[in-house]
C-alpha cells in the first residue's frame, strides 16, 4: 500500500483528540485530514472529505457516534474509541474495524491501526454501515429517530411520532408536526420499537397503540383503523391478529 489512509477524528473531549493525534503522528500509514467535535460536524465532514477511515467516540452531545453513522452518505473504516464497554458488541455487529476502551495505550492504538491497514492492503470491500445499525438488545428499545433532510439534521423523540408508513426502501416517520423520511426498513423499527407502545397494523403500517381511536370492518374480514386525526390505514389479516394481540380484545 503506497497511498496513505485518509483519516478524520470525530471526538467531544478535546484531551481525547490531543491524546489521539499524538498516537496518529508515529503512524506513517495514517494521514489526518480534519478532526470534529460533535456528531453534526462529523456527518456534514465525512460527506464532504470522504475518508477512508475514522475514529468515532460514540458518547457524544446532540448525536451519539452510532446514529452519526446512521447519516452517513459515504461509508469509510471505523475504530470506535469510548470510555464505555457496553457498546463493544454492538460496536462489532457491524464490522467496525476495531474498539478502543478509553483509556487505551499508544500500543493498542497501533495495532488498531495495523489491523485497518491490513484489511486495506487485501483490498477488503467496506463495511455497510447503515445495515448493521439495527443490532438492538431485546431489552432496549430506540427513543429517538436522528433523519437528515438536505443540510437539517432533526433529532425526533420515539414518544412524538404517530405511524410509519413503508415507501420502498425508505420508511415515512408520522408526528403530529409534519412529516420525516428515513433510509430504513419497517422490519428494522418493528425489531427496535417497544412493542407495547407500536404494533404492526400492515406491511406498510406501524402505528402507536396510544394514537388508534376506532378500528372498522369495512368488507369480510377486511379493516381500517381509524386515528385520533381521522386517518385511516388499512389493516391486513396478521396485523388485525397483531391489534387484537395488543389491545386484548
Amino acid at each position: 500500500m503506497t497511498e496513505k489512509i485518509r483519516t478524520l477524528i470525530v471526538e467531544d473531549e478535546e484531551l481525547a483528540r490531543n491524546l489521539l493525534k499524538s498516537y496518529l503522528k508515529d503512524q506513517e500509514a495514517i494521514e489526518l485530514i480534519h478532526e470534529c467535535e460533535n456528531g453534526f460536524d462529523g456527518v456534514k465532514m465525512i460527506n464532504e472529505l470522504k475518508p477512508d477511515l475514522i475514529f468515532l467516540d460514540i458518547q457524544m452531545p446532540k448525536i451519539t457516534g452510532f446514529e452519526m453513522l446512521e447519516l452517513l452518505e459515504h461509508k469509510p473504516e471505523i475504530i470506535f474509541t469510548t470510555a464505555y464497554d457496553q457498546y463493544a458488541l454492538k460496536a462489532f455487529d457491524f464490522h467496525a474495524a476495531d474498539y478502543l476502551l478509553k483509556p487505551y495505550p499508544k500500543a493498542r492504538l497501533e495495532e488498531a491501526v495495523a489491523k485497518v491497514v491490513e484489511k486495506f492492503k487485501k483490498g477488503g470491500s467496506q463495511p455497510d454501515i447503515v445495515d448493521k445499525v439495527a443490532s438492538f438488545p431485546k431489552d432496549e428499545y430506540l427513543e429517538r429517530v436522528v433523519v437528515k433532510d438536505r443540510h437539517k439534521i432533526s433529532i425526533i423523540p420515539v414518544d412524538q411520532i404517530r405511524y410509519f408508513e413503508s415507501m420502498d426502501d425508505y420508511v415515512m416517520i408520522y408526528t403530529k408536526e409534519g412529516r420525516h423520511i428515513k433510509q430504513k426498513t419497517m422490519k428494522f423499527f418493528e425489531a427496535s420499537l417497544n412493542p407495547r407502545e407500536f404494533v404492526r397494523i400492515h406491511r406498510s403500517y406501524i402505528v402507536r397503540v396510544n394514537e388508534i381511536a376506532e378500528i372498522q370492518q369495512y368488507e369480510k374480514e377486511s379493516y381500517v383503523v381509524i386515528l385520533h386525526d381521522k386517518s385511516k390505514l388499512k389493516v391486513s389479516k396478521t396485523g388485525y391478529k397483531n391489534i387484537k394481540g395488543t389491545l386484548n380484545f
